[in-house]
């Protein structure tokens, strides 16, 4: 099983039985814009309960389709709580920094460290930043910051849900 079914698999599990079927038909025929729109519509209409980690997933999987915009004011309203490792969260109201001739936006931050995952866009001659993405910039203030492109989202996803250096020397209580 692809990471990417493993994933749709555990939202899927989040839906009441036949939103989860639908959604689970949308995967499979390849309409994951649809199913995704599905699945936060449905998230809200029954008030299901989503951890910080669950949304940054459904974040990161919205932007991996191209309806992060879309999605972002809805998913934002969806009730906390929930399963979840809580190793990260959305970061939904983030000053941009501007740097000719881009735009970073934090977007998701480890719960345990200082460390965050940005999207990167061009500035756009009005002033204002593209919509989508052009990178994503993970930014540790312990390490040099690191690029991915859109293609390897997912990975700077999985390096941004890394073991934290500085957590793991600290005891847990």
């Amino acid at each position: 099983m692809t990471d990417e079914a493993a994933r749709w698999g555990r939202y899927a599990t989040l839906l009441p039985p036949a939103e989860a079927q639908e959604f689970t038909d949308c995967w499979q025929i390849g309409e994951q814009e649809a199913g995704l729109d599905l699945l936060v519509t449905t998230l809200l209409k029954h008030r299901v309960p989503i951890s910080d980690t669950t949304r940054a997933e459904i974040a990161v999987a919205a932007e991996e389709w191209g309806v992060w915009g879309t999605l972002a004011p809805d998913l934002g309203r969806c009730v906390d709580g929930g399963p979840g490792d809580g190793s990260l969260k959305l970061i939904e109201q983030a000053d941009a920094v501007r740097a000719d001739p881009f735009v970073v936006v934090p977007w998701l931050a480890c719960t345990r460290c200082d460390r965050t995952l940005a999207r990167m866009h061009h500035r756009e001659g009005w002033g204002d930043h593209s919509l989508g993405a052009i990178r994503y910039v993970l930014s540790d203030r312990d390490a040099p910051v690191r690029l991915f492109d859109r293609e390897t989202l997912w990975d700077a996803v999985t390096e941004l849900r890394a073991p934290c250096h500085r957590f793991a020397r600290e005891p847990r209580y």
